[in-house]
């Protein structure tokens, strides 16, 4: 079953769920450099599409940056040291974002989160993301902060067994959600991308995930 969350309003940090708020527009007055930073990080180490471990081609177009990258292998999902496009490392976290991460989780209660990977998504209209959780991080007392750019997206909320509840709420371009504590393992995805041309992007949307990987 899906239901929607309360609708958003201007402001400042919204709660949606014990551990989980959203901060709408944060990414917005720092937007030109961020978007500098990520041509850079992309120029480096481009968006490819890949494949789940079954072999079924994902419908977003993904890369990293940062100590770590998250990637799909035959064998499984799992955080890598090198980028196995290039055989290089992955490009180092742009030091705005590892900021604007650092004070996303600061103003969302937890004190102590440094990324050392963030996971660039980029979605055309019709990608989605199904249901999932994240799993493959050391330690789960680190938060999950995820931004938006782009064309908006519904966002699904689940709880913490994939029957239970699923909730929806639609991201804006600038919008950062942060989730952790009791919601760090909580399911959720991305519904399919509804078709746009967004003034700023274009018809897509760019997720970033910013998470603390290694212990």
């Amino acid at each position: 079953m899906i239901d929607d969350l309360f609708a958003r309003e201007a402001g400042d940090v919204q709660w949606l769920a014990p551990g989980v708020c959203l901060l709408p527009g944060y990414l917005l007055p720092e937007l030109e450099p961020l978007l500098d930073a990520l041509r850079e990080v992309l120029a480096a180490a481009p968006l490819r599409r890949v494949n789940t471990p079954s072999g079924q081609p994902l419908s977003v177009a993904m890369s990293n940056c940062g100590a770590l990258g998250w990637v799909s292998t035959a064998q499984g999902y799992c955080y890598v040291r090198e980028d196995p496009q290039s055989g290089q490392p992955w490009p180092a976290l742009p030091p705005l974002l590892q900021r604007l991460s650092w004070q996303a989780a600061q103003r969302a209660g937890f004190a102590d989160f440094a990324a050392d990977a963030c996971l660039i998504n980029r979605y055309r209209p019709g990608a989605r993301m199904g249901l999932h959780q994240d799993r493959d991080e050391a330690d789960f007392r680190q938060p999950i902060v995820s931004f938006s750019l782009g064309l908006p997206a519904t966002f699904l909320l689940g709880g913490l067994q994939r029957r239970d509840r699923v909730q929806r709420l639609r991201l804006q371009h600038g919008d950062a959600l942060v989730w952790g504590g009791p919601a760090r393992l909580r399911y959720h995805g991305i519904l399919p991308l509804e078709a746009g041309e967004h003034p700023r992007m274009g018809a897509q949307r760019i997720n970033l995930t910013l998470r603390r990987a290694a212990p």
